[in-house]
């Protein structure tokens, strides 16, 4: 970092902001007299050793006025600058506060606003707001705005989709807590350089305005009033005019190389922090059964887009202490079914159930701010990547912390204390000092372990793991599994594992839910998986995976063709353009998930005669 600054441009810029700010500091102090004193007898001189760049009509002398003008250019420019930056901010993290309705129109605004060059709107504005010093700054702030909040609203949109903000939301943190504290430090960094290179775009707007006459009024004078004034004699005494001029550049080339330095040395540590990849069954549960326990209870949940509903008719129920596993590839809607449950699902998005429970609170109805706050203490989510679901800016342990401090009210030390408490409880070893450490500082599996410690923060009943080990190694895989099974099992909690590999789910849950184009094709018991699934889907899903007797020296099976596209569904059955049991029925009628045996549901017109059929043995073989 500090070889950057040592480099030619940070010296420059360096040198340039420090003779720009002694100038605006001291002349006026040393040569405020000499600037306003007026002699009739040396009118319009050239330089000489008395006048170095020569006196104005009024026999005052030009470099004197000159430096004693730098401190109001400057402090113009960065009120003008000030002002720009936090109306941008406001406008630009309206969408975030706001919501997305309201948001668009703010967002509309800023396009139209940003369309126009800017010294076109401060001009505008300038004729709004009226001449003087006052409506110039107004001017030039409300003109700079727009292009600050659109870089704002851009980066914060793109923080906002992070699994670290959805993991705060199912906290239930606050839209303004959100933004003040995993938002906008995450965009600081390029906020700082854009603000300090705009400071140089004001000063130059500003002493447009002055030139033109729009901005500082007479007696006042900065760098614009003096290029104006020496215009008019630019031919016969050109001082009037290049001297100010020069000043004005100087100064903006200091703010914007000042700008390129930060740039740079920012670059630099984040570059070097950015981490490298670290490498007892319960009874079978259906919906309309018994649910004095049920933690969870969902009925034909609908998640849709407009026109498109990439979930469709998805039914399930898990009871305390039991884990079901949602398999399926990518696409299947796995992972939107968990949002839906998490009230994690965003406009345009629009989540219908016909019954919609969660620790026996209908999550249709009620407050939202109540639903927040229970799924904040009773809920838990681990997302699939440990390091976009940890805010990168701030401490581990202070973001455990946030969960209770918000939920319970608890002080800073004994939040503190209870982070440091599930830090021990998910085997991270030296608690209290890994607490105070970043996230790129953790392996990927100590990341993982240190979000499954944020879900214990309250007192959660429900866990939702949404393919928690697939950025992991297969160790670290295996130690992420067992701490869960082992929390599950000594809290008697809910898991709800989602998952493409059906092996992990296979050592994880008691039941397995096969999720194809949006809706659920089977459920059933983790034992019937792997030797008796009754849908061809779930038995390609199980073939695909290798395992020891593998014939290495035949190419890995495959599921044949691609899943359907959620705009197009075909008619009938959506797996019937790959599955080798096919006919004109699945084609044409889709299969209702219906009982088959005890505790067990499938959604196949072929289920009696899969097995024999569509044999694993055969589909490893199988090759498209």
């Amino acid at each position: 970092m500090l070889a950057r600054l040592r480099s030619p441009l940070g010296i420059t810029a360096g040198v340039l902001l420090v003779l720009v700010a002694g100038a605006a500091v001291l002349a006026p102090l040393l040569l405020h007299a000499r600037a306003d004193a007026v002699a009739p007898a040396a009118i319009l001189q050239g330089p000489s050793a008395a006048h170095p760049a020569g006196t104005d009509l009024l026999g005052r002398d030009i470099l004197a006025r000159v430096l004693v003008a730098t401190r109001l250019s400057l402090l113009l420019a960065l009120l003008a600058t000030g002002l720009g930056v936090f109306v941008g901010l406001l406008l630009g993290t309206a969408p975030t506060l706001l919501g997305p309705a309201l948001g668009r129109w703010v967002t509309a605004a800023i396009n139209v606003a940003v369309a126009f060059p800017s010294l076109l709107l401060a001009l505008f504005f300038a004729v709004i707001f009226g001449v003087g010093a006052r409506g110039a700054v107004l001017a030039i702030g409300f003109a700079t705005a727009p292009g600050f909040a659109r870089l704002t609203h851009t980066m914060a949109a793109t923080i906002a989709g992070r699994d670290f903000i959805a993991a705060a939301r199912v906290a239930g943190v606050g839209s303004v807590r959100i933004l003040l504290r995993h938002i906008l430090p995450n965009i600081a960094e390029p906020l700082v350089v854009t603000a300090t290179m705009s400071a140089g775009g004001a000063l130059l707007a500003f002493a447009s305005l002055s030139f033109l006459g729009l901005g500082v009024q007479a007696p006042s004078y900065d760098w614009g009033r003096l290029l104006g004034e020496g215009l008019a004699q630019i031919y016969i005494h050109p001082a009037g005019a290049v001297v100010p001029g020069i000043a004005v550049v100087l100064a903006a080339m200091a703010f914007n190389l000042s700008g390129e330095a930060v740039a740079r040395v920012i670059g630099m540590r984040s570059s070097a922090r950015t981490p490298g990849r670290a490498a007892a069954p319960a009874t079978a549960v259906r919906p309309g059964r018994e649910e004095r326990k049920a933690l969870l209870t969902v009925e034909n949940l609908r998640v849709g887009f407009g026109d498109v509903t990439p979930v469709r008719g998805v039914s399930l129920a898990l009871d305390r202490g039991e884990a079901v596993g949602i398999v399926g590839e990518s696409g299947s809607g796995k992972s939107l079914t968990a949002l839906a449950v998490a009230q994690l699902v965003e406009r345009p998005g629009v989540v219908r159930a016909d019954r919609l429970d969660l620790f026996g609170t209908d999550l249709r109805e009620g407050a939202r701010r109540a639903h927040r706050r229970m799924l904040g203490t009773s809920l838990a989510m681990v997302f699939q990547d440990p390091m976009t679901s940890l805010n990168p800016t701030q401490r581990v342990g202070r973001q455990l912390a946030e969960v209770v401090r918000e939920h319970q009210r608890a002080g800073r030390r004994p939040a503190w204390r209870r982070a440091v408490d599930r830090l021990e409880a998910v085997r991270i070893p030296d608690a209290e000092r890994r607490a105070s450490q970043l996230p790129h500082e953790f392996s990927g599996g100590m990341r993982q372990r240190a979000m499954i410690g944020m879900g214990l923060m309250g007192e959660p009943q429900l866990i939702i793991a949404d393919e928690p080990t697939t950025a992991l190694d297969v160790t670290v895989q295996r130690q992420v599994l067992q701490l869960l099974a082992a929390i599950r099992a000594d809290r008697e909690l809910g898991l709800l594992f989602i998952s493409h590999d059906v092996t992990v789910v296979g050592q994880v849950c008691d039941r397995v839910l096969v999720m194809y184009a949006g809706r659920i094709v089977e459920d059933l018991p983790t034992e019937a998986l792997l030797h008796d699934a009754r849908h061809p889907y779930t038995r390609a899903l199980v073939a695909a995976v290798p395992d020891m007797d593998t014939d290495r020296d035949r190419p890995l099976a495959v599921i044949p063709g691609r899943p359907p596209d959620p705009h197009a569904l075909p008619p009938g059955c959506a797996f019937a353009p790959r599955c080798p049991l096919a006919t004109t029925t699945c084609r044409e009628d889709d299969p209702p998930l219906a009982e088959y045996g005890n505790g067990r549901r499938v959604a196949c017109w072929h289920a009696d005669i899969a097995p024999v059929v569509v044999a694993p043995v055969e589909l490893k073989g199988e090759v498209s």
